[in-house]
């Protein structure tokens, strides 16, 4: 719903929705209806085509075709008599969301996105599709009405060849959901012939993959670290350290405020798309976390503490859990809160200072972005270097002094900004995507040591067992405190994740316990008792068209490369090998697409590495809370071994019950924080000190 919009003209069926992104359109004078037997049963009974929409509430182009053409009392009747109108949120409904648009991908021969616009028969099957529709003919499409009219007019004339549309995406959605276990080896050649694929299409200048636009895609560079860590390939390193880099330096960074924005519109990372998404930023905390660990670069360091400051700032709900999303969109502009011109830089910081800091950060009269500035390093290179060329303000300040009178610029620039109309929050709490910003924090406080992101880590994962995990069963998303709809594969995956990072974390054994526990229930649920893997619904869940089942990451990794994963740490904790076995037949059902598209099964090609590397079994044994053993688990979480699983152990060896077995028995020597290094069944003699242990890892 636009800023402007009179609502008191109408008012849909979305009015009772919960879901932040579908009550948005509850004043459109589209007859919306949401997803379910309603709205179906309707269609079924009028024989009219459904209109699905779909969105999510962070999205610019969504707003834009609302107001455009939603708002639009013309276009809403014709949409009105033609068709029956389902608006979904695809944060509530990635399955439908992942059906239609790979069907519309179909119909467009590119790639989708949102606003999703599908045509359904009232069987749900589609059979034509696009995404954002003008109102009138423009960028080369045609307007809306047109599409409606010329679509309506199909369905009615054209049954034939609406059903042969029809019949060419179930067979293909059929093709994509039904992979077949390869008897072909799981060996080193598919991480080898991965970073040969990685490197084909990496962008040397700005860093990233391909050209505008340019995604962050983290699931890529944690392969191509891993390849680093197994091979010494320098140019692993250098492809995703020069990235790292450049991104921090973009636009797509905010420096004020810290965290990311979606994706940038260019190739160089300057001009965002605003909207900031949790998994974004959940997933490049750890990624520039690795980045920290393998060259110490404080830049990184950096960009971590911003980005928790951030989303501890912004998107913590009171009792635990995390929003998914912030728009990007305010007062009905794209990016109006994120911009600056001269003026008010200068009005804040005096004409001295905000002369540098405009310099500093490209913030120019003549602007990079609608006539504003987005403030970006792109130019400087990344570095903030103001003392050589304008010493005057920032003399006397000592080593590093101008770096600190920059914070205070930004901390000055952000207490205005937050003075702003702030673009809307989406405040549902969706299981998956707190897994991943749950992983992410518990990442860093084992890493920089700081109590506070265990607390939030720990406070979050007690708000999801509490409110989305009822009689056995995960829910999708928490809305006003309440859990609602069946979870999905991710959801399981991701949560059993950081359920898993939490045990490390802490060595708390009711962690690893509730993991197992949701494992169960994800393989009695997903898993395919016949070619193996999991389906990304379970199996009373509503089923619509086909039952997908797919390894390739999204905007988040795979589910099913998260379950391997989980399932493999599962294995290597407790030597159970129902674990392995599983996690191998997932890994043999997707061998071949990891040989024929290593960039979409980054995810999975991870999960292959912990299978063909084993880990390194650290078991650390004393007081956990004592000095000597917490600075010895921050240089263990601050060198990078990918491959490694952490068990704490009390002084007397007893442990939590889940010691490796060739550690078991283990104690402390002398009194002191005591470590074993456990591989391939294994174990070394015990050490106490870093410089042995770390000749170990």
């Amino acid at each position: 719903m636009s800023d402007a919009q009179d609502t008191s003209k109408h008012t849909n069926r979305l009015i009772h929705e919960t879901s932040p992104y579908l009550r948005q359109h509850a004043h459109n004078p589209v007859d919306w209806y949401s997803w379910g037997e309603e709205a179906l049963a309707r269609a079924k009974a009028e024989d009219k085509p459904i209109l699905l929409s779909i969105g999510y509430s962070a999205c610019h182009w969504c707003h834009v075709m609302e107001r455009e053409s939603f708002e639009n009392p013309d276009i809403a009747q014709i949409m009105n008599e033609h068709f029956i109108n389902i608006e979904v949120d695809r944060e509530e409904r990635p399955d439908l969301d992942d059906i239609y648009q790979k069907s519309a991908q179909a119909f467009m021969r590119r790639g989708g996105g949102w606003p999703l616009t599908v045509f359904l028969t009232p069987d749900q099957e589609p059979f034509w599709g696009g995404t954002y529709f003008p109102p009138t003919p423009r960028y080369g499409m045609p307007g809306f009405p047109e599409v409606l009219l010329g679509v309506a007019e199909a369905y009615k004339k054209e049954r034939e060849q609406v059903q042969q549309n029809v019949h060419k995406v179930k067979a293909g959605l059929q093709h994509i959901s039904s992979p077949q276990p390869s008897t072909d080896p799981l060996t080193e050649e598919l991480l080898d012939g991965a970073v040969k694929d990685l490197s084909s299409f990496y962008e040397p200048v700005h860093g990233g993959f391909g050209d505008a636009p340019k995604f962050p895609t983290p699931p890529p560079f944690h392969m191509l670290l891993r390849q680093f860590a197994r091979t010494k390939d320098q140019k692993c390193l250098d492809m995703t350290l020069h990235s790292l880099w450049k991104m921090a330096a973009g636009g797509i960074y905010d420096h004020l405020g810290g965290g990311f924005h979606r994706y940038s519109t260019d190739g160089q990372w300057l001009v965002p798309h605003f909207e900031k998404m949790l998994y974004d930023n959940a997933q490049l905390v750890r990624l520039y976390l690795d980045g920290w660990r393998l060259s110490r670069e404080p830049r990184f360091k950096q960009v971590v503490e911003e980005t928790l400051a951030y989303v501890r700032r912004e998107m913590v709900h009171p009792d635990g859990g995390f929003y998914t999303a912030q728009d990007a969109d305010s007062e009905g502009h794209e990016g109006k809160y994120f911009i600056w011109d001269p003026a008010e830089i200068k009005s804040v910081l005096g004409a001295e200072l905000g002369e540098i800091v405009c310099r500093v950060y490209d913030i120019t009269d003549g602007g990079n972005f609608e006539g504003k500035n987005i403030p970006n390093l792109i130019h400087a290179n990344g570095r903030i270097e103001v003392t050589p060329t304008h010493p005057s303000p920032l003399e006397g300040e000592g080593e590093g002094g101008g770096e600190q009178v920059m914070a205070d610029a930004r901390r000055k620039l952000l207490e205005v900004r937050e003075r702003r109309v702030k673009p809307l929050r989406d405040e549902k709490i969706l299981t998956s995507w707190n897994g991943l910003m749950i992983s992410g924090v518990l990442d860093a406080y084992q890493t920089l040591g700081y109590p506070e992101h265990l607390a939030m880590a720990e406070k979050a994962l007690a708000f999801l067992l509490d409110r989305a995990y009822k009689h056995g069963r995960l829910f999708r998303t928490v809305t006003g405190g309440i859990g609602r709809l069946n979870a999905y594969l991710d959801d399981y995956a991701f949560l059993a994740a950081a359920l898993i990072d939490a045990f490390e974390a802490t060595g708390k054994a009711a962690y690893l316990d509730k993991t197992r526990e949701l494992t169960a229930v994800m393989v009695e649920q997903f898993w395919d008792p016949q070619t193996g893997g999991c389906f990304f619904t379970g199996k009373d869940h509503e089923q619509v068209l086909q039952r997908m089942k797919t390894g390739e990451d999204s905007a988040i990794p795979s589910g099913n490369a998260v379950a391997t994963m989980n399932l493999l740490r599962l294995f290597f904790y407790t030597g159970e090998q129902n674990y392995m076995d599983k996690a191998e037949q997932t890994l043999r059902l997707f061998r071949t697409h990891m040989d024929q598209n290593p960039f979409g099964m980054a995810s999975m090609l991870c999960a292959l590495d912990l299978y063909l590397a084993k880990p390194k079994e650290i078991v650390l044994v004393g007081k956990r809370d004592a000095p000597e053993m917490r600075d010895l688990l921050a240089k263990i979480a601050g060198r990078y071994v990918p491959n490694k699983t952490l068990v704490l152990g009390e002084s007397d060896g007893k442990g939590t019950g889940y010691v490796p077995a060739a550690a078991k028995g283990k104690t402390a020597i002398h009194g002191k924080p005591t470590a074993y290094v456990c591989h391939n069944f294994t174990c070394s003699q015990p050490v106490t000190d870093w410089d042995a242990l770390e000749k170990l890892l």
